[in-house]
């Protein structure tokens, strides 16, 4: 492959003969995991901000194709009561943004780009899974999902918690990789590869939507 080092086209050659990377596959009961798209996340001028305007438009198209076929939406936001941010435990020792995710303020408030609309869910989280602490997975259960279609930020963050989880919980974590985004390019792209060859199966936003339409019909 043009402009890939050897060293890792070997590495990923090494990874596949040992068994790494091979497909989950989607599942029959889909949802769709919107994670984090807020606007302290989505203002690339605030403290955990980053620029991720192509990546809420295949979201849109995403979500589209969702309600379309009357799949789960579910979005995720992260927000703190306290005023200190002490809810936010030993992580606000590590990064001083968690202040700007206080409740009330327009921070955790989803992006106007990708409204909640009648039907949609919003799940409150304080850490980087949207499995931890929260009842996402009876949520999930009730609805008899196998499969979450995963979009939002930060790749390297809670999208890479949450696919994780997902995992670790029996699902089937499904990174859509045109609507995953990072505020660090290589570690967005880490992430990713990293994820397709332990945890989950990172898909095209093309494959994601055929499958949704497959669902639709």
């Amino acid at each position: 492959m043009a402009g890939v080092p050897v060293s890792e086209l070997d590495e990923t050659q090494l990874l596949r003969e040992r068994g790494f990377g091979q497909r989950i596959g989607f599942g029959r009961r889909p949802a769709v995991l919107v994670i984090d798209l807020i606007n302290a996340f989505t203002r690339p001028d605030w403290m955990l901000g980053a620029k991720l305007d192509e990546e809420i438009a295949a979201i849109q198209l995403l979500l589209a194709a969702a309600r379309s076929a009357r799949v789960p939406v579910i979005f995720s936001t992260v927000s703190y009561e306290e005023a200190d941010v002490s809810d936010a435990g030993i992580w606000a020792l590590k990064q001083r943004g968690v202040t700007t995710l206080r409740a009330g303020t327009d921070g955790v408030d989803l992006d106007s780009r990708l409204p909640q609309q009648p039907g949609d869910s919003l799940l409150l989280k304080k850490y980087a899974s949207c499995f931890f602490g929260t009842d996402l997975v009876s949520r999930l259960v009730s609805r008899g999902v196998d499969t979450l279609l995963l979009a939002g930020c930060t790749t390297s963050g809670c999208v890479r918690a949450t696919a994780v989880d997902a995992c670790q919980s029996g699902f089937r974590p499904m990174v859509v990789r045109d609507c995953v985004g990072d505020r660090s390019p290589a570690a967005h792209r880490q992430s990713l590869a990293d994820l397709d060859a332990k945890y989950a199966d990172v898909v095209s936003l093309e494959d994601s939507l055929a499958y949704l339409r497959e669902l639709r019909a």
